[in-house]
């Protein structure tokens, strides 16, 4: 198996609200032949939104809400990026978990919450910066 993540699909409450979420933010929906999902195109990956009832039938499990232990994460460019962000999220319906604060190591970031519960970590790492072409790669 080669070492990637292809698609990460959230579990949403309501298709059409999780999206405009995302385009709040900035993000583009990519045109879609199927009904019932929505996507975004990403740096090499893929985001896509599908209702909870439908993922729970499909996966034969109850799709349960709030912290699962995993973040998802958004390094920027600019330590200042990190607020900017952030002054978007609540006007989009979404939460403001941690405000953007500094690291001791040096970092800077804060955590969001969209509206299914999903906890991004928004971060500027100075010894990791996102590539000219946006891609993320540990360690610069």
């Amino acid at each position: 198996m080669e070492a990637r993540v292809s698609l990460v699909t959230l579990a949403v409450a309501d298709l059409e609200k999780s999206a405009a979420f995302y385009e709040a933010l900035g993000w583009t929906r990519e045109k879609t032949e199927e009904d019932g999902i929505v996507v975004f195109q990403l740096l090499g990956q893929v985001l896509g939104l599908y209702p909870a009832a439908s993922m729970e039938k499909d996966m034969g499990l109850a799709v349960t809400p709030g912290f699962s232990g995993i973040t998802l994460g958004y390094n920027v460019r600019e330590k200042e990026e990190v607020a900017a962000i952030c002054k978007l999220v609540e006007p989009a319906g979404g939460r403001v978990v941690k405000a953007p604060h500094d690291i001791f190591w040096g970092g800077h970031s804060a955590f969001i919450e969209d509206l299914d519960g999903y906890i991004w970590e928004l971060s500027h790492n100075p010894f990791s910066p996102p590539r000219e072409d946006g891609s993320f790669h540990w360690g610069g």
